[in-house]
């Protein structure tokens, strides 16, 4: 599993973890297990790491079509933290997407520092919240 998730009700946020090649597919799938989760809420905020993501197997088109799906609330705060220039790319035109939409809370960082900053925490989470995601990804 490229992607998973942990809802922490308490903190109101959704810390999302993506490794390795990351698809539309691995996409669709976090976002329909998210959705489908009784905890979850629209208004909850995101920390969404992709440091470990080893691509982005994702076509303008896929972009687009995931921009057009809302399972946050355009009060929410999303943050995602990218390692590479073609991730933050891809991720700004996944925001710019998403803000024609109403939805203008997404930030891209490339620190999780300043992410964390950003949504008000003092740190990321466990890697023991993320079982399913323990080997790195290759090149990084």
């Amino acid at each position: 599993m490229p992607a998973d998730f942990f809802i922490d009700t308490q903190l109101g946020i959704v810390f999302s973890k993506a490794v390795g090649v990351f698809t539309l597919a691995d996409c669709l799938g976090h976002t329909d297990r998210l959705q489908s989760r009784p905890e979850f809420r629209p208004e909850f905020n995101q920390l969404f790491d992709f440091r470990r993501v080893s691509e982005v197997a994702l076509s303008n088109d896929d972009i687009r079509r995931l921009a057009q799906r809302t399972i946050f609330s355009t009060t929410s705060r999303r943050a995602f933290v990218v390692s590479g220039d073609l991730e933050f790319g891809i991720g700004r035109m996944f925001e710019a997407y998403r803000d024609i939409a109403g939805e203008s809370g997404i930030m891209m960082f490339r620190e999780m520092k300043e992410a964390l900053s950003w949504l008000s925490l003092s740190a990321e989470p466990d890697p023991s919240l993320f079982p399913n995601l323990d080997s790195p990804a290759p090149g990084r």
